[in-house]
Parts: C-alpha cells; structure tokens; sequence
C-alpha cells in the first residue's frame, strides 16, 4: 500500500487543472489524482444540453490546442461549439499596411477556433466523470508542509481542515493565485499601464470566420469569430485594450455610443456594430515566476505566467506546458521517480521554458511594437506588415507562431524517451 493518500493533488480544478486531470487520467491510467476545487462540483449540477449564452466569455484555441485535445480524445465534443478562424487580418488603423493568413494556405481547415469557457468546462467535467479522478469541491488548499519524497497539503473545506499527503502538489489556481503567494513563490509583474476591455460584439456584416488585429490609437484590439461552429454568423468576441481613461469613458457610455466608439477606431470591415453585451475588464500586466518549481511543486498555467491576451496565446501557451509535464510524469512513474523529485521538475522547467521565453517575446513585442505612435515607428511598422504580407518565409514564421505549432511537442501517449517532435499534421 502505499504511504501517500494519493499521487498527485491539484490545486484548481479549472480549465488548466482539469486539462491536467483528464490528460493524467488518459496517459498514466494508473496514478491515484485528487483536485482541490473552491467551487461546488456534482454530476447533478452539469446541464444535459448546452445552451449558449450571448455574453459568455472565451477563449482563441490554437491549431496546435486542437492536436492536443484532439490525443486526449477531447476534440470530437468540444469542436460542437467551437468556432473555426479560418482568416486572420492584422492591421494598423489609418495606414496601409496589412497581413492576411488564411488557413487553406497552410494545408489546414481552421488557424484556430474560439470556444466558450463555459463549455470547455462542460466538456472536461463529462470526460472527468468517467475517469478515476476525485474531485475534493467546494474545498481549498491553504498551506503545503515538504516531507520526505512528498508533501503534506492542508485542505480547508468552510471551517473544518484536513490533511493529505501526496507525491506533488501542482497549482492551477490562476493568475491570481492566493497559494501562490502562500507559498512563497516570487513574482515578477510588469505593468501595461492598459486595461482589457471584454465583450462581445454583433455586426451588419457575416465574420466570414475572419479574425481580426486591429492597431489604434486608443490600443490594440482583436476581434474574434463568435457563435455557431458551422455557420458564418455576426458574432464576434472582442478583447480591447484602453488606458486607464479610455476604460472610464467608455464604460460611461451608453451601448450605443459604446458601438459608435468602437466603429470610429475599428473601422467598417464587418459593417456597423450593432451590439455590444455585458463587458468586464482587467489591468493588464505581464506576470512571470522566474522559479515555478519546488521540490514536491510546479506552478502551471497563468499561475506561473499571465500573457497580454490581445495575440491570444495564454491558454495555448499554458496547455502546452501542462502536456510537457504529463509527459514527464509519465516517465518518471515507469522509471520509478517520484513525481515531485526536483529531477522530474526541472525537466519540465527547462523543456517549457524555451517555448515560454519565445511566446513571452512574441507577445509582448507585439503589444511594445503597436503600442508606438511616433511617426518614424509607425512607418516603419507600416512597412513591416506590408513587407510580412509579401515575404512568404516570414508569413509562414508568424501563421506557426499563431497557429502554436513548429515548436517542441511533447510526447505523451508513447512509450520510450523523453524526446519530443516537432509539432505536424500540418
């Protein structure tokens, strides 16, 4: 028997923590994986048919995010409600300079899809249920002892607390992470001195499955292709980023004002905005934990690094760690390592950071590059989105970029070495 109430404990049970749960679950069937969730969790709770909602928030899944889901064997009920970009337009408001990718270019149906988080949630939760994973919800993880080849994790469910001993603990909590600072971990936080503005937005025009990055003087935007998966609809999802002052004027307005705001700095490519629905927002800033590894720890997700969402590459960043660290805990349990072994983590710090530092940087200076409204910048900008746009090896660079692939894939469902390949199915 063995001396741990279970291997691996999860702090988090959202959509990093239960990726990371089912992908365990479906490479390494044999591991014993608890969640710790702060929100209540029952199989009664989860809805028998879907209904979408019009402010429903989401997320950009990259092709990439596809072939991983699609070997978790996740894809076939999530791509329901996942709707394809097939085009991507990045511009810079009142210059000529332009980009355009189109998927059929590269051999692929899709660059990437948008899908609501609601029912990414829906779609793990189902999968989860039919798996050996057990759900400690509502409950949270408050503190973390080291021991001997382990850790003792202190679980606080409304006033009562409990102990478990696991092999690891991985904290999947967000970029907010509480547990986080509990336990120690140093943050470096650069602010943008913006805020992301999130909502979404109806048009006079079709999206035609386009999405859009749009450079203006007020911030960038992007807008994204929003509704059925099927059918080219007038829903898109807009991520806006605004000053401090910006915010505060437009959510002084009224929705129609809000759209005519809008239109003035995007333009008329799908028509008149029509609607604008609930918005939220959020200071932006790029957050990193330069040592997301402890003996017995690892910080996933946005809890070890929080990205600009504008190039929407955080949840595909975050699920490509998750599956370097699959992969690592499956070979540390057929060589017999425990899973918190400092060994087994550090593998997994320096195989994802390569891909973090290259999205960091990819990212961020998108957001310095646009950011610039001198004129020398702008032209020079100007002239690389036209230069981008006719060179076909630096097309393909950014569309890998976009589309989260080109790098270092993990293997998690064979047999053998550690050794990755590169991302295909191109």
């Amino acid at each position: 028997m063995s001396r741990f109430d279970t291997d691996l404990i999860i702090a988090g049970g959202g959509l990093a923590g239960a990726t990371l749960a089912l992908a365990l679950s479906r490479v390494v069937p044999g591991l014993r994986v608890t969640v710790v969730e702060a929100f209540p969790l029952s199989a009664d709770a989860l809805p028998e048919d879907y209904q979408p909602s019009y402010d429903a928030r989401s997320t950009a899944l990259a092709w990439g995010s596809r072939l991983i889901f699609e070997e978790l064997g996740l894809w076939s009920r999530l791509s329901e409600h996942a709707t394809p970009i097939r085009h991507i337009h990045v511009s810079d408001r009142g210059r000529f300079g332009a980009t355009r990718l189109n998927a059929k270019d590269h051999g692929q149906e899709a660059l990437g899809y948008v899908a609501d988080n609601r029912w990414m949630g829906l779609c793990l939760m189902r999968e989860l249920l039919e798996t050996g994973v057990q759900w400690k919800a509502p409950a949270e993880v408050v503190d973390m002892t080291p021991q001997a080849s382990g850790v003792r994790v202190a679980l606080k469910t409304g006033t009562e607390t409990q102990s478990l001993t696991a092999q690891c603990l991985v904290v999947a909590d967000g970029g907010r992470s509480g547990l986080r600072e509990t336990l120690g971990f140093q943050t470096r936080n650069h602010s943008y001195g913006q805020n992301a503005l999130i909502a979404n937005v109806s048009t006079g025009d079709s999206h035609q499955f386009t999405a859009f990055e749009r450079f203006t003087d007020a911030g960038p935007m992007a807008l994204l292709p929003h509704g059925a998966a099927n059918r080219a609809g007038h829903q898109s999802a807009l991520v806006w980023t605004l000053s401090d002052e910006a915010l505060d004027e437009v959510l002084g307005l009224s929705e129609s004002h809000r759209c005519q705001w809008l239109q003035e700095r995007f333009g008329w490519r799908l028509g008149r905005f029509t609607r604008m629905g609930e918005c939220s927002h959020y200071p932006l800033k790029l957050i990193t934990v330069d040592e997301p590894v402890r003996p017995g720890v690892a910080l996933v997700g946005n809890a070890a690094h929080a990205l600009h969402p504008v190039a929407g590459q955080g949840f595909n960043l975050a699920l490509r760690g998750l599956m370097t660290l699959v992969e690592q805990f499956r070979l540390a349990a057929e060589q017999g390592q425990s899973l918190g072994d400092l060994r087994v983590l550090h593998r997994y710090q320096r195989l994802h950071r390569e891909d973090w530092q290259q999205t960091v940087q990819f990212s961020d200076s998108l957001i310095r590059i646009f950011g610039q409204s001198l004129a020398p910048v702008a032209a020079a900008r100007d002239a690389g989105l036209v230069g981008l746009d006719l060179l076909p090896g630096a097309k393909r660079w950014f569309a890998r970029k976009a589309m989260g692939i080109g790098g270092r894939r993990a293997v998690i469902n064979k047999p053998g070495g550690a050794r990755g390949e590169p991302a295909g199915h191109e």
